[in-house]
């Protein structure tokens, strides 16, 4: 490929050595991994370059220092993007709307929302500073999708055809019908949603050429600790030959899946370790309010948290690793 016209298509734990030019980049300073995602989104559609996610947590973490120095030193102007932020009034979409707002980034006036959800308007409002907007959603139904595709066509001739951005948070079985969506319309996206078909949906984005950034976690803590790990599993692979590894993942009852983030961790510590965990069967997912408490959950955090342990027991019992990542509400 071209330096303008490579094809960069990445999945959560493998390394890449490709590099993608920034060609416009924008004045917005990364605070967050919201932040960092979108902009990266935003400097790919504005760059010829054909598709990209992010894949390594190492990579993304140097790629999010190395965008936050250039955006917030460029010459771009933000003032006409949209982002359609997908998913509400789901509450993890509702925050990536807020932190928008909170950046200065203007919303879309039209987001899908659930096929069953009744059409509605409803404000969007951040406390911090005191920006809002108005976000008419539309059931992501078969006749849904063509007033959004209606409504898309409308909201680009008036901001720019490559000016309107969308991030996802929406539920774990629309993944791979919204992927293929953004890309057939070709609508840049951050897919902050888990589940679904992952290897399918970075076929489909390969396939059809499509902008986006894929990531389990939108944390650059959480983004940091995944580098860190992958960097241990790659210079001392089977340095706990002969451990077990156990995980316990706790999340909100609604979280109808098992955690991304948990996944890409056990990546890391599969290699680390040898052990035959199996991803579907081995983690232990906990989703009741009961079994929650006794995993050490707060109570004023049953509507919103995400704790995580994996343990790694020598076979003999006498030595045992532990990791553990809490995160009490939605923040």
């Amino acid at each position: 490929s071209t330096a303008h016209q490579e094809s960069i298509i990445l999945s959560p734990c493998n390394p890449y050595n490709r590099h993608l030019p920034f060609n416009q980049p924008h004045q917005i300073i990364m605070k967050s991994a919201i932040g960092v995602l979108v902009a990266g989104a935003m400097a790919a559609s504005l760059t010829e370059t054909n598709a990209f996610a992010f894949q390594s947590a190492q990579q993304t973490l140097n790629r999010a220092k190395a965008t936050s120095i250039q955006m917030s030193s460029g010459d771009g102007d933000s003032s006409s993007l949209r982002i359609m932020v997908n998913g509400m009034p789901g509450p993890m979409a509702t925050a990536a709307a807020e932190a928008c707002l909170r950046k200065g980034l203007s919303l879309s006036p039209i987001a899908m929302t659930g096929p069953d959800i009744e059409p509605s308007t409803i404000t969007v409002s951040d406390d911090v500073t005191g920006n809002s907007a108005e976000v008419r959603l539309i059931p992501a139904s078969d006749e849904g999708r063509e007033d959004i595709v209606s409504s898309l066509a409308g909201l680009r001739e008036s901001v720019g055809a490559e000016n309107v951005l969308a991030i996802d948070y929406t539920h774990p079985s629309a993944v791979n019908a919204n992927g293929v969506f953004y890309a057939e319309n070709k609508l840049p996206f951050v897919m902050g949603t888990t589940g679904g078909d992952r290897e399918q949906l970075m076929s489909d984005m390969e396939s059809r050429d499509a902008f986006a950034v894929i990531a389990p976690n939108m944390g650059k803590q959480i983004v940091a600790m995944q580098a860190g790990l992958e960097d241990l599993a790659e210079k001392f692979p089977s340095a706990f030959a002969g451990y077990k590894l156990e995980v316990t993942e706790s999340h909100q009852k609604t979280k109808a899946d098992t955690s991304g983030t948990a996944k890409a961790v056990i990546g890391s510590l599969k290699t680390l370790s040898d052990d035959d965990f199996d991803l579907e069967e081995d983690i232990k997912m906990l989703r009741d309010d009961e079994s929650s408490l006794a995993f050490g959950v707060p109570e004023d955090a049953m509507n919103g948290h995400a704790f995580h342990t994996y343990t790694l027991t020598s076979s003999d019992g006498s030595v045992q690793f532990q990791l553990q990542h809490n995160v009490s509400g939605r923040t």
